[in-house]
């Protein structure tokens, strides 16, 4: 329970809640421990280590110290000026309106370029990729049968399928065939750096905008950073004006 009592320190009473104000504020990192009874009880240990090195700089006067007052009006400055920073951006709101006229002026940002799905059987020779090539037309093996046998590249255990890919990812000779090939036929010898490959065209999907509802979250937030970023700078020109002096 939050009332529950953990210790006693100068008769002051520490109960969960009070640790469960400090947990609120360890590194998430560190909060992840706190389900485990053990981690949980070390830094239970530790708040109380904290509290009690409290009392021992209450005794010895430490608050009255000058580090201990430097200190804490630097805190103060920061938290306030933290705050500060807060109320000032905190009405960077967008609506629906401006996030559709940015979608609609920005569109290709949102395009997904053409991507081809392609297989291929890469060797060492002109001449062997010729020979597996006539296998497969006459029938003799699936094309996939022949990448598992004869490929070198790590592809053949899927029978030579690359997946999909866009334009830029593969090298300039397989990406034009598999670009420009038509879909379900076997296009090679075709030489590349890495050797000779025989290309099957899988598929193409043709470039496509997603949908504004998709991408409606990112633009959103892009947005509301955008106008925090703006409200902040301006505030920042208006208090050099009213509180810079020159040095």
């Amino acid at each position: 329970m939050s009332n529950e009592t953990i210790a006693v320190i100068a008769g002051e009473t520490i109960t969960n809640a009070d640790f469960d104000a400090y947990a609120e504020n360890l590194p998430k990192e560190q909060k992840a421990y706190l389900a485990n009874p053990q981690a949980k009880q070390h830094f239970i240990d530790q708040m109380i280590a904290m509290r009690l090195f409290e009392q021992l700089g209450k005794e010895e006067k430490l608050n009255e110290s000058e580090e201990y007052k430097r200190i804490m009006a630097e805190a103060e400055r920061e938290i306030l000026a933290q705050i500060a920073v807060r109320e000032t951006i905190k009405n960077a709101i967008v609506t629906e309106e401006e996030e559709k006229a940015y979608y609609e002026e920005h569109k290709q940002q949102f395009t997904k370029g053409t991507t081809a799905h392609a297989k291929h059987i890469l060797v060492e020779s002109e001449e062997q990729c010729a020979s597996i090539k006539a296998e497969i037309e006459n029938g003799t093996k699936s094309f996939e049968d022949a990448a598992k046998e004869y490929s070198t590249c790590p592809s053949n255990a899927q029978g030579g399928d690359l997946g999909e890919f866009s334009r830029g990812q593969m090298v300039k000779e397989f990406e034009d065939v598999a670009f420009e090939a038509e879909v379900g036929s076997v296009s090679g010898p075709v030489k590349t750096q890495f050797g000779y490959h025989l290309v099957k065209v899988e598929g193409r999907t043709e470039a496509t905008v997603a949908p504004f509802e998709e991408v409606k979250e990112t633009i959103e937030n892009q947005l509301v950073q955008q106008k925090r970023n703006e409200l902040y700078q301006a505030k920042i020109d208006e208090l050099k004006t009213k509180y810079m002096q020159e040095a």
